[in-house]
């Protein structure tokens, strides 16, 4: 299924870069599906690189079928053109409170419009994206300077409009824009996806709510859950610590502020701050756990917990990352059935075929690549090398007291248990043999586990080295570390927090332990990242890597790739190949030298 996915996604990439007539892609799909077939029986190899052809001829005519423009209601573009107009619209998702630069209240609210109006008194049906920034002002008070949401004014409490409220206001439309400034965020593209054509500004009190409801009931049903649940989150923590709470759990972001934002980017672990596909993963293995460990069969288990994992992702809210990981976790619990051996590089292809499959122009978003290649590096790089490692010494640890178990494992790993057993007998004189068997077990457990994760950490690091320069123009310098930390909290945040917030809901004492578990985990994350990302080191900015610096990049991963289940030397290549293209893409460039013949280390 990779391959597949890898095929269908060449395609694409050819479809988008080398247009042919629809009936010449369709002429030569059958003819390859036909020669896969008389192959099949014959030369099963030579089949199987046929059908791979055949992906790759539907992936082109798939993408050039479809366009690889996003067609999006443009209605409303005409009138930004700075005069102002009365919109009448629907509110399509709740409104988000933020603090303004100027002191006052910000409320951003997503918007199909219905109708404008225009200066001439002209009234024209309009069906488009908008979004609507609402200001107020802040009052003095000191609960609303740290809590945005208990702002008071001299028009009363900050009104927050919901899904499916129907307001009329008046404003000048303008069409959104991005800055020039390499690595800058493709603010146009966000909205684009989102469906949003144009913006629009306007006062509180010029904002006029219409009787009525508009929309999906599934929709506001959906919302009124994640206000509860933000809810919810500031009644147990304080407002800072709940702002990172509703960021991290529920996909709520309103309440960060820049320099958090700032933080978090500069250290590698932005990934934390926001619902991505490591914090439903965490969600999914815990809940598993749990309902394997109360007895309950596989395939309820599994199906429960797909079904959780789908509930999480409707209620965040958050987009396509979380429905990514949503499908690739369902695909390998769902193949974990079907097959004694757990092939999550199987499943990632198979979750990757089926999203390119329903919208082939994700292919050309960071968020899809990033994500599928930090699964690809993890399964097929970093779990082949640890199960012919690490993994093999930890099944050394298991029958600590049976005396034959030694003779059906590898003669190094043998060897370490049997030397482990000595230093346990030492140290039984002392403390006993039970407690000496388990202090003795569990440091090695330990040990063995933070290898693990240092060496998942790096591969990662070094493995994003290209998109992160080709994105960002960042050079994730203390990712690796800041990792170390932050991930294994996350960890134990994600669940703490979880059960936290559902006890809140039966009994404030019940979530009293919970609360205070996700307290200590958040602490020691934010101040990981606060320690870390205050280092001048963590400003490394790195320019466009060049055509030929990319291929060699792709290359050295591939090679990675590979080589991971091959022998030890060949293992080392493929690393050491991938550590040196990372540094190249993030040093070699650095060196160039300016006007004044100075070298440029830092941006």
């Amino acid at each position: 299924m990779a391959w597949a996915a890898g095929a269908h996604a060449l395609g694409i990439i050819a479809g988008v870069y080398c247009w042919r007539p629809a009936l010449w892609w369709l002429i030569a799909g059958a003819t390859f599906v036909f020669a896969a077939v008389y192959f099949s029986q014959r030369r099963a190899r030579l089949g199987w690189w046929i059908a791979l052809g055949a992906l790759f001829i539907a992936g082109a005519l798939h993408i050039q079928a479809r366009g690889f423009v996003q067609r999006i209601n443009t209605s409303i573009q005409p009138y930004a053109d700075g005069q102002e107009v009365k919109v009448t619209a629907r509110v399509t998702h709740d409104g988000r409170l933020r603090p303004g630069s100027l002191g006052e209240i910000r409320q951003i609210l997503d918007l199909e419009t219905e109708q404008i109006t225009t200066s001439a008194g002209q009234v024209v049906p309009a069906q488009s994206g908008l979004r609507l920034s609402i200001y107020r002002p802040r009052a003095h008070d000191p609960v609303s300077e740290e809590d945005p949401t208990q702002a008071q004014d001299s028009f009363g409490p900050a009104r927050t409009f919901h899904c499916g409220d129907r307001i009329v206001f008046s404003a000048k439309l303008k069409l959104p824009r991005n800055f020039r400034n390499p690595g800058a965020f493709d603010y146009r593209g966000y909205l684009a996806d989102r469906g949003i054509t144009a913006l629009a500004s306007a006062k509180a009190d010029t904002v006029e709510l219409l009787p009525g409801f508009s929309g999906s009931w599934i929709g506001a049903w959906r919302s009124r859950i994640h206000r509860d649940i933000v809810a919810e989150v500031h009644q147990l923590w304080e407002p800072r610590q709940a702002a990172l709470i509703d960021a991290m759990v529920i996909g709520d972001e309103a309440f960060i502020d820049r320099d958090t934002r700032m933080d978090f980017q500069r250290s590698g672990t932005y990934h934390v701050l926001v619902v991505s596909g490591m914090n439903l993963s965490i969600l999914a293995f815990v809940v598993f756990w749990t309902l394997r460990r109360l007895r309950l069969p596989d395939v309820p288990a599994t199906a429960l917990t797909v079904l959780l994992c789908v509930t999480y992702a409707f209620v965040t809210e958050v987009g396509a990352p979380v429905w990514r990981a949503t499908l690739m976790c369902a695909v390998y619990l769902t193949t974990r059935l079907l097959y004694r051996e757990r092939a999550m590089v199987n499943a990632l292809g198979a979750a990757a075929l089926a999203l390119l499959v329903f919208d082939p122009r994700q292919l050309f978003t960071a968020s899809f690549q990033m994500t599928f290649l930090c699964v690809l590096i993890v399964s097929a790089i970093c779990i082949p090398i640890l199960q012919r490692t690490s993994q093999l010494y930890k099944g050394g640890l298991a029958h600590w007291d049976s005396p034959d178990y030694a003779a059906f494992l590898p003669p190094e790993v043998a060897q370490f248990r049997v030397e482990l057993q000595l230093i346990a007998s030492r140290i039984a004189r002392f403390i006993g043999k039970n407690w000496s068997g388990h202090i003795t077990r569990g440091t090695a457990r330990f040990a063995l586990t933070a290898s693990e994760l240092v060496f998942v950490s790096a591969v990662m690091q070094i493995g994003l080295a290209l998109p992160m320069a080709y994105y960002f123009h960042r050079a994730t310098t203390i990712g690796m570390p800041a990792n170390l930390v932050v991930v294994p909290l996350t960890q134990l945040l994600m669940p703490a927090a979880v059960a936290a917030i559902a006890l809140g809901f039966v009994s404030p004492w019940l979530a009293k332990v919970p609360a205070v578990v996700t307290t200590l985990a958040l602490q020691g994350i934010t101040g990981t990242v606060r320690g870390l990302g205050a280092t001048h080191i963590a400003d490394l900015r790195v320019p466009m890597p060049s055509f030929v610096m990319m291929l060699l990049a792709a290359a050295a991963l591939a090679l990675a790739i590979t080589a991971a289940r091959r022998r030890p030397a060949v293992v080392a290549a493929g690393l050491a190949a991938v550590l040196v293209a990372s540094l190249a893409l993030t040093f070699i460039p650095l060196f160039r030298r300016s006007q004044r013949s100075r070298p440029v280390f830092w941006k």
